[in-house]
């Protein structure tokens, strides 16, 4: 079995798309995926399946919709996709100072090579980032809120949904704790 992270897209935010974690899991589960765990309102999810990403991807985003009213694009990765993905990061997540961040957009599908030459015109002294394969490494001097860089994200042609570092390193942790059930 592979175990996968779920990463769902705006969710929850300012009242708008809601569902409840428990509700979600329960989904989940009733769609026959295993070891389901969530973490935080903002659509994270961890499970395992002997399905491949695709179907699992199709099946959920159906189930979201067919369950609580509304489409919800899903992004998956598997547990050694998303190990590496962490290995990979080319930022300092671990010294950050004051005010700075460490985000990843976690890509549905590859970017076109216009998207990511759009994109690196928005990289500045305050915002950097780095696209390898289908995430979007994001070093941010100041908050994400005020980042023409981020606001840019649509025009590389794929949905993508953005997680913090804090997060990243909580969906690590519970991984290992899957593992080990």
């Amino acid at each position: 079995m592979t175990i996968y992270i779920g990463l769902l897209r705006g969710i929850n935010v300012g009242g708008h798309h809601t569902i409840k974690m428990a509700e979600l899991k329960n989904l989940l589960e009733t769609m026959g995926l295993n070891k389901v765990k969530t973490y935080i309102q903002s659509g994270n999810i961890l499970f395992e399946s002997e399905k491949d990403a695709e179907q699992l991807t199709l099946g959920i985003e159906a189930g979201i919709t067919k369950t609580f009213g509304f489409p919800v694009p899903v992004i998956l990765r598997t547990s050694a996709e998303f190990e590496q993905i962490i290995k990979n990061c080319p930022f300092p997540s671990d010294s950050l100072k004051e005010g700075e961040s460490v985000q990843i957009a976690f890509l549905a599908g590859e970017p076109s090579a216009e998207g990511i030459n759009h994109i690196n015109t928005f990289k500045s002294e305050r915002d950097e980032c780095k696209i390898k394969g289908k995430e979007v490494y994001l070093f941010f001097r100041q908050s994400i809120r005020n980042s023409k860089l981020a606001t840019q994200l649509p025009k590389l042609g794929v949905p993508a949904t953005v997680r913090n570092w804090k997060t990243v390193s909580k969906l690590a942790t519970l991984l290992t704790e899957i593992r080990a059930q």
